[in-house]
């Protein structure tokens, strides 16, 4: 026997070695998922309860209709919107001789940084009834501004701090787009504007349709934000139906908002499954930029524009709130403790730890293994993340209250619960590494005698470390400012960083919530940190 012979022969010992390995981690990515996904099992076993009469009585009532619509106005608004601003803003900043473009680039992309609830607190501190900005008209002679409270105002403030998504996978997509196609109709004769249209734009439809995605499912499944401006739709008609003991109507429009996020899910299906052709090389940054004229200066002040009404404003409001004194802004009774910030940091970690642990296998299996079950286990994980916070805590609250009563409102549950919502995001990163290590050093390994385990923890683990550890700094960050299943799930007396500002708040104290909304805004600046790094790669 040769030495390819032998190889060969080592080669094939190796993986039909690793194919039952493989078996054994796409069974344990197979138990992760249909862990993830049993809250929505235990949905469906509340909604059984209820008899059917009353069920189609409760779905078919004026007020569920209202909701339905209400909240389908506010995800296409929130979502066309984001569209508008973030296309353009993204052509601009990549394709054109804008003055400015990386500082203002990184201004536009930094909106997301803020949680939408306080950009709420904020808008009704500035723009609501003797507000800041009313305030500082007064001796102009405009002592009332027009109102936008409710679906309006709803729509403007998570517009401002939601179409980031859009104009980062929009920057991503013209970013990998090849340039040279570009050039080539313009050469043809093709003018700038028809260029766009024929060439650019249907291969930026993938990443606009990612980014429109992410703004629809948030809107979806955001509460702090229509419950601030008064907007009645699904999530804020949950928390209080789940309050007012009215648990049937919480469970029924529950499943109504899992339905209507199936919905969004098919649709970006089908509009971004030819996303593979779309980022053909990455050519993009070598093309030939638009030069504006003049109109780059009108350009550059519109994004500041966006930029100062989705940064600088909340940033200013909180810090106002800081130094003013008096009733509402230094007193309440409702003094800030230290341990309300080491609660969310403690709560934050062990999410942050469990979900690296379980994500591990999964993102191993979904990048090395081709089966169909490691493909579902990973596509399952996504069901906990399309799942609105206020949603799977209904869900928990059911789990805890008829099977394990043991653990509801305590802090694994809430932990649980954080690992539902944000599993993906480390899946994703822990799968990206493992696609770029050299299958080859792993077989090296073996071939020296390693075994599977120790092959793994010598060889792949310190590969794929870079991407562990950016996962779990992702759902540290997000759990950070989850609210709505943190308000449900906590247990009596534990108080976090959101649920403080939330308790505020409601109270009317707003300048007691800026000294833990200023830490959330500076925590979740290090998410940007990471996708901007992202980017530069």
């Amino acid at each position: 026997m040769d030495v390819r012979e032998e190889l060969a022969a080592v080669r094939g010992r190796l993986r039909r070695e690793s194919g039952g390995d493989g078996l054994g981690f796409t069974l344990l990515s197979a138990a992760i998922a249909a862990l993830l996904v049993s809250p929505v099992a235990w949905l469906f076993l509340r909604v059984a309860d209820i008899p059917t009469p009353e069920a189609l009585s409760l779905v078919t009532r004026p007020s569920m209709v209202d909701v339905v619509l209400s909240s389908g106005l506010l995800v296409v608004a929130v979502t066309v919107g984001s569209v508008l601003l973030g296309v353009p803003l993204a052509f601009l900043t990549v394709r054109t001789d804008l003055p400015g473009r990386r500082p203002l680039t990184v201004l536009l992309a930094l909106p997301l940084v803020v949680p939408s609830y306080i950009g709420a607190f904020a808008f009704v501190s500035a723009f609501g009834p003797r507000g800041v900005v009313a305030d500082a008209l007064a001796p102009l002679g405009i002592e009332r501004l027009p109102e936008t409270p409710g679906l309006p105002g709803a729509a403007i403030v998570l517009t401002l701090y939601v179409y980031p998504y859009v104009f980062l996978t929009t920057r991503a997509a013209l970013l990998s787009l090849d340039a040279s196609h570009v050039e080539a109709a313009r050469t043809l004769g093709k003018s700038r504007f028809a260029a766009f249209r024929e060439v650019t734009f249907p291969r930026i439809v993938p990443g606009i349709a990612a980014g429109a995605l992410l703004v629809a499912l948030y809107t979806l499944s955001d509460f702090g934000t229509p419950a601030i401006m008064g907007a009645d739709v699904f999530t804020a008609q949950i928390y209080v139906e789940y309050n007012n003991f009215g648990e049937n109507r919480a469970a029924l429009l529950s499943l109504e908002l899992l339905a209507i996020t199936t919905v969004i899910l098919a649709l970006e299906s089908r509009v971004g499954r030819d996303d593979a052709s779309a980022y053909a090389s990455g050519g993009g940054g070598s093309a030939t930029r638009i030069r504006l004229g003049a109109w780059r200066w009108v350009a550059a002040l519109g994004g500041l524009v966006v930029a100062a009404l989705a940064l600088v404003l909340p940033v200013g409001i909180l810090l106002l709130w800081l130094v003013r004194g008096g009733p509402g802004y230094a007193g309440g009774g409702f003094e800030f403790e230290l341990a309300y910030a080491l609660n969310s940091v403690g709560v934050s970690t062990a999410a942050a730890l469990v979900s690296v642990l379980l994500a591990l296998p999964v993102g191993y299996v979904a990048a090395r293994r081709s089966s169909i079950t490691g493909r579902l286990a990973e596509r399952a994980t996504y069901v906990g993340y399309a799942m609105p916070g206020v949603v799977l805590g209904l869900a928990l609250v059911f789990f805890g209250v008829k099977f394990a009563p043991t653990l509801y409102q305590t802090l694994p549950l809430l932990v649980f619960a954080y690992v539902v919502r944000f599993l993906p995001q480390a899946v994703g990163t822990t799968s990206s590494s493992v696609l770029q290590v050299d299958q080859q050093l792993v077989e090296a390994a073996r071939a020296l005698g390693e075994s599977p385990g120790r092959a793994f923890r010598r060889v792949t683990l310190p590969l794929i470390w870079p991407g562990i550890l950016a996962g779990a700094a992702l759902v540290f960050l997000t759990t950070m400012k989850e609210l709505p299943a943190t308000l449900i799930l906590r247990p009596t007396g534990f108080e976090t960083l959101v649920s403080y500002i939330w308790l505020v708040q409601g109270a009317g104290y707003y300048g007691r919530a800026a000294i833990p909304a200023l830490t959330l805004i500076a925590v979740s600046a290090l998410s940007m940190a990471v996708i901007l790094a992202q980017e530069r790669r």
